[in-house]
């Protein structure tokens, strides 16, 4: 079957006589909007069935919202943090009835619209984590906005940059560096936002190391709120497609910010995250590195990115604690 061919009912019952069981699909439909499986639809209507509009349609459009907006601000339009508001805290209160969906948002985000799923999860993953650690209501709202406005200061960045297919050159890495600024000047004079909020948006890129940037600002110069920012950020960037790199799974990019990156995050919020991931994926089916499928059955506290897998086709249960050259590609 040619590229860009448009399945409809008639194509499927050809594959259906050639006893064609699966096809690759692209990741986008024609209108541009991400490709939803049936499976999830149907999954996603019944976990929702008792709040009405289910959380992935609602999310799905809240990306287009802060696109629209996005491109706004790209023209030179002046930020109204009110909008990104009533766009962010609706879709936050609607996710926190269903937070399993929140680790699996990587599997929407495409690679053209990267910029735009990145602001709307890190806003929603950020004030999870910041409800989950157990701050005031009041503050979890704002740690949700802090995490949607990180990047918005890309609005600055040359578009050549953001919409280029390869990795950035060190001159183009030196470029978007100054993002967190540009994000600080457009919202600087905002009433709506605390102080605490204007820490997290210009340090979301800093490391308690000091390996961070745009300052180089380490430990206890670190504020809170960006801690938490910082988290979502990093592991919702490692877990989407990007246009240079190809997405990798929660629980390996979990392991990688527990190993290669140990010291610079925070490490009690990355164990929130982690406990997240492990409390939202038992029971769940997902994809070895080998390329076998897998059901997640029990998950160990002092190891969480590596649980005790039950293999489909065998039966066979695999601790994948005790066999380190595997790993779970993706989360099904």
């Amino acid at each position: 079957m040619a590229g860009k061919t448009i399945l409809n009912h008639h194509l499927l019952e050809v594959l259906k006589a050639f006893l064609v069981t699966d096809v690759s699909v692209e990741k986008t439909l024609i209108n541009g909007m991400p490709f939803v499986p049936k499976e999830v639809i149907d999954q996603e209507g019944e976990e929702n069935e008792s709040i009405g509009t289910g959380f992935i349609p609602s999310y799905l459009k809240a990306v287009q919202s802060y696109k629209n907006l996005f491109k706004n601000w790209q023209a030179g339009s002046p930020m109204d943090i009110s909008k990104v508001r009533e766009l962010i805290i609706p879709l936050f209160n609607k996710a926190m009835e269903n937070p399993s969906a929140l680790f699996l948002l990587h599997h929407y985000s495409t690679a053209a619209d990267y910029l735009y799923h990145h602001a709307i999860s890190v806003g929603l993953l950020s004030g999870y984590l910041a409800r989950k650690s157990n701050f005031e209501q009041g503050d979890v709202l704002q740690i949700t906005m802090a995490g949607c406005l990180v990047d918005c200061g890309m609005a600055k960045i040359s578009p050549k940059i953001l919409e280029k297919k390869t990795s950035l050159t060190t001159d183009e890495f030196n470029e978007v560096k100054p993002h967190p600024l540009y994000s600080l000047q457009m919202l600087q004079n905002s009433s709506i936002l605390k102080e605490a909020v204007k820490y997290a948006i210009l340090q979301h890129h800093e490391r308690l190391d000091g390996s961070g940037y745009p300052s180089g600002k380490k430990g206890e110069a670190l504020h809170t709120f960006s801690r938490i920012v910082a988290v979502a950020d990093v592991f919702h960037a490692m877990t989407s497609e990007r246009n240079y790199r190809k997405k990798q799974s929660p629980f390996k990019v979990a392991e990688m910010i527990l190993q290669d990156d140990f010291g610079k995050f925070d490490i009690s919020v990355v164990k929130t995250l982690l406990s997240g991931i492990t409390n939202y994926s038992i029971g769940n089916n997902v994809k070895l590195s080998n390329g076998y499928i897998a059901e997640i059955i029990f998950v160990e506290s002092h190891a969480p990115t590596r649980p005790m897998v039950k293999m489909k086709d065998s039966g066979e249960i695999l601790h994948l604690g005790k066999n380190r050259e595997l790993f779970i590609e993706e989360i099904l």
